[in-house]
């Protein structure tokens, strides 16, 4: 990048919780009309986003080691057909990479047409969709292949896939705010969204069977 060097700044700041409101509207306005920043800040995001989904998960001391060593050799196939059925949830996980991502990579590519949450109270003018300044639009808010300019309240969350969110000075977003615009970041938010529901049934199932057990 040929760019001050403030920009890297703003971006460290974005990242770390720690940028100002102004130095923020700066930086959203220079990745706007800027290629190279736009691509380096969306690179950092990736990078941090891959780094936190990956950081609770920690093999044992020895893992492969061990399961490897207590495995006769002509029983190897055996002991890892055991392992998948032991662990269901990472084999069902596995699955779902696979299957999963050839659609999701076809489904970006052709799923271009604009569309937004159904708030009353949000404005759409062309491939914008605006919060009116004094309005509190609730509930979260999802506008695809369009822009979204936050003059009012968010009581939510806002997602904007394949476009760009502005907040004016008066704007707020009691939620987070997601931004995505790469393949990358398309197949990383579904998921996401993909597993928390799975862990929630998970979870569901679990408070059942316990209630059973009472029973």
């Amino acid at each position: 990048m040929k760019c001050p060097e403030k920009w890297v700044v703003y971006m460290h700041e974005y990242l770390d919780d720690e940028i100002s409101a102004e130095h923020e509207k700066e930086l959203r306005e220079h990745i706007h009309v800027c290629m190279d920043c736009k691509v380096h800040f969306h690179q950092l995001k990736k990078t941090i986003a891959l780094v936190q989904s990956t950081s609770h998960i920690q093999a044992p001391s020895n893992f492969t080691a061990n399961i490897m060593a207590n495995l006769p050799k002509e029983k190897r196939k055996v002991g890892v057909k055991r392992w998948f059925t032991h662990h269901p949830l990472l084999t069902a996980a596995s699955l779902f990479l696979l299957l999963m991502s050839g659609s999701l990579f076809s489904s970006w590519n052709q799923d271009q047409q604009f569309s937004v949450s159904k708030q009353p109270n949000l404005v759409v003018q062309h491939d914008t969709v605006i919060v009116p300044e004094g309005e509190v639009v609730k509930g979260d808010i999802l506008v695809r292949n369009g822009n979204l300019k936050i003059e009012g309240q968010v009581d939510g969350n806002v997602t904007v896939i394949n476009g760009e969110q502005y907040m004016a000075s008066a704007g707020k977003v009691t939620g987070e705010i997601k931004e995505i615009n790469e393949v990358f970041e398309w197949l990383w938010y579904h998921i996401k969204e993909t597993g928390e529901e799975i862990f929630q049934v998970f979870d569901e199932q679990k408070v059942v069977g316990k209630s059973d057990d009472k029973g």
